[in-house]
C-alpha cells in the first residue's frame, strides 16, 4: 500500500513539474520578438456552442502590433426564444510558431432576448473573458478555436455563469 501511495506521488510530482514547464516555455514563447504580421481587419462568422449563440457575426480590428478589439453579433431563434447580442472583446496576441498565435481578452456582452410571449424584450450584460489559438494561412484566411467564459449581471436568458466555445473563419484584408 505504501509502494502505491509512493508511485501515486511520484506521478502527481511528475505531471506538475510537465504542467510547470509547459506554462513556463508558454510564456516565454509569447515573450520572444518575433514579428508577427496580423492584418488591420478581419470578417467572418464565429460558430458557438450550443449553451452560447450558435452563429455570430465576427469583425476584428488591429489597434496595435499585439492587440485587437473583436466585435460579434449573435443571434438565436428557436422554440423556447429569440435573442440578440452584441459583444466587444480586447484581445491580446502572442505567436507561438509562424502564422499560429495564442491570444487571450476581455470584455462585455448586452442583449435582448424574448422568451415567445412570457417576458418581452429582456435586456442582459455579461462580463466576458476570452482564451484561443487561431492559425493564419498564406492566403487571407484565419482560422481560430476560443473558450469564452461569460458571467451574466441581470439575465434570466442564462443561469449565470457560462463558458461558450467557439470556432471561427474569417477573411482578413
Amino acid at each position: 500500500m505504501q509502494l502505491l501511495k509512493l508511485i501515486i506521488m511520484k506521478k502527481s510530482t511528475i505531471y506538475k513539474n510537465l504542467l510547470l514547464t509547459f506554462v513556463c516555455l508558454t510564456l516565454f514563447g509569447s515573450l520572444k520578438t518575433n514579428a508577427q504580421v496580423m492584418s488591420p481587419n478581419a470578417i467572418g462568422i464565429r460558430l458557438g456552442d450550443n449553451d452560447g449563440f450558435g452563429s455570430e457575426i465576427s469583425y476584428q480590428r488591429l489597434l496595435d502590433s499585439k492587440t485587437r478589439l473583436e466585435l460579434d453579433l449573435g443571434w438565436r431563434n428557436n422554440s423556447n426564444y429569440n435573442a440578440l447580442k452584441l459583444t466587444g472583446i480586447h484581445q491580446w496576441v502572442s505567436p507561438i510558431v509562424k502564422r499560429l498565435n495564442w491570444y487571450v481578452g476581455a470584455g462585455a456582452s448586452a442583449g435582448f432576448y424574448d422568451d415567445n410571449g412570457n417576458t418581452n424584450n429582456q435586456l442582459f450584460i455579461s462580463a466576458n473573458g476570452n482564451l484561443g489559438i487561431e492559425y493564419n494561412f498564406k492566403i487571407p484566411l484565419l482560422l481560430s478555436f476560443d473558450l469564452r467564459p461569460e458571467i451574466s449581471i441581470n439575465n434570466n436568458y442564462s443561469n449565470g455563469i457560462d463558458v461558450d466555445s467557439g470556432f471561427s473563419l474569417r477573411y482578413q484584408f
